[in-house]
């Protein structure tokens, strides 16, 4: 049996440059706020909200024209979309009060409530079918997708399994339950059939197999049995090969399966470093089809510029660098390895997403995290970032600072988790009693 070996995220001993006989080199020191004990949560609440706020206004700019070519109120989808995000604020709230342990508990479970939606939503007459694919039930005020909620179980699923077997992790214990599980979700969404949710699965278990230690050369195999499988399910759907053939020469039919990548190098070509202006697109005048959605990046491209897309960009990679920085400070392995995976899993999407809006991946159909329309995306990424910042409080530093302050009414509202909930095991730290005063003696006459 092979060992997985040292994993990224153990700590290493590391040697001082004076031990080895070198002088340390000079380097520029770190700003103090970003050594701060909260520091993670502050980057993650930042990130997100304000990617949140983008989206929130690309989506009234880039609806209101269609809704209102439709005979729509031009307010309606942006309303929509901003009931939806409460919806998901109530439920990151939720997220950070709840105790890690509670979601390691119900993990398994949920998996398996993940596994049974798929199957649901296969039904004819109870899953809705839209454009050839059956992936949505219907609940009358907005349409549920099964396969956003399976990829967050199975992150967390999958955590708790590695971090269960992580003292006597082998390969075969890594590998074992992850991919037979893998590949029965993978199968589910091909019958939908939805290529995009495949994809950001296998973001999913990429994260998790890489936070656990697999050795390198298996992700070389691993991308060589991947691509045979991309390879089979495109001969299988002729639908496929002709989005692989428009991501390879877009202009070789400009009318059919070139016409959405076009139109959205037009619509990127045309905001140039500035933008045309908030409101002011062309494309978003039933030129681009789902523009609000999959193609909302072109839309900021057009209406931003360069520097609107270098603005997502940046706050993109600054949520990245806060998963990480919480999988390398947290002392959980479960924590570690559920941040990697979703870290992974939400910039890899917004990857592919901006990706082949600039053509230079095929298109998938996956959204643009907390930037597209959509409900049951909007409500579980903001879901996510409520498991982040929960899993950033369980830093140890951040937990010392919790429990070496006293919150203020708001915090003790926002942040209401005490600091022993996060290790139900260690007791709760008391305040020394004050000693006995002593009667005072009275003098000697």
């Amino acid at each position: 049996m092979e060992s997985t070996g040292a994993t990224p995220l153990r700590e290493a001993r590391r040697t001082t440059p004076a031990a080895r006989g070198r002088t340390a080199p000079r380097r520029f020191p770190a700003p103090a706020w970003l050594d701060g004990p909260m520091t993670s949560c502050h980057l993650v609440v930042g990130a997100a909200g304000l990617l949140l706020a983008i989206g929130l206004v690309m989506v009234f700019s880039a609806s209101a024209i269609e809704a209102a070519l439709d005979d729509q109120p031009a307010w309606v989808p942006g309303v929509k979309q901003v009931l939806l995000a409460c919806v998901g604020l109530v439920l990151c709230y939720v997220a950070v009060r709840t105790p890690v342990g509670f979601v390691r508990r119900w993990a398994p479970l949920a998996l398996v409530g993940a596994v049974l939606l798929l199957l649901v939503v296969l039904v004819p007459g109870i899953g809705k079918q839209l454009n050839g694919s059956r992936q949505w039930i219907d609940l009358g005020f907005t349409d549920f997708q099964p396969s956003e909620l399976a990829k967050l179980v199975y992150a967390l699923w999958g955590a708790h399994i590695l971090a269960v077997r992580d003292r006597y992790l082998t390969l075969r214990a890594m590998v074992v339950p992850l991919l037979p599980v893998f590949a029965v979700l993978s199968l589910l969404l091909y019958l939908e059939p939805d290529f995009g949710a495949i994809m950001s699965l296998g973001l999913v278990l990429i994260g998790l197999l890489w936070g656990a230690g697999l050795p390198l050369r298996f992700f070389a195999w691993g991308t060589a049995g991947a691509a045979i499988g991309i390879v089979v399910m495109i001969q299988a759907a002729p639908y496929r090969m002709a989005r692989i053939t428009a991501f390879l020469d877009p202009f070789a039919d400009p009318s059919d399966g070139g016409f959405q990548a076009i139109r959205g190098f037009y619509a990127l070509a045309t905001g140039g470093l500035w933008g045309v202006g908030l409101g002011n697109s062309a494309m978003k005048w039933n030129l681009l089809p789902h523009a609000e959605s999959d193609y909302i990046f072109a839309i900021i491209g057009e209406e931003l510029g360069f520097l609107g897309c270098l603005v997502v960009v940046t706050l993109y990679g600054v949520l990245a660098y806060a998963g990480f920085r919480i999988a390398r400070r947290s002392a959980d392995r479960f924590v570690q390895l559920a941040c990697v995976a979703i870290t992974v899993w939400l910039i890899g999407q917004a990857a592919m997403n901006m990706g082949y809006v600039v053509g230079v991946l095929p298109v998938t159909g996956v959204q643009l995290p907390l930037i597209s329309a959509g409900g049951t995306s909007l409500v579980l990424t903001l879901l996510i970032v409520g498991l982040l910042i929960r899993f950033a409080r369980c830093e140890p530093e951040a937990i010392e600072h919790q429990r070496g302050r006293d919150r203020s009414r708001l915090a003790r509202l926002l942040l209401p988790v005490p600091a022993h909930a996060v290790d139900p095991l260690r007791p709760r730290r008391r305040r020394p009693e004050p000693a006995p005063e002593r009667p005072a003696r009275r003098p000697e006459v």
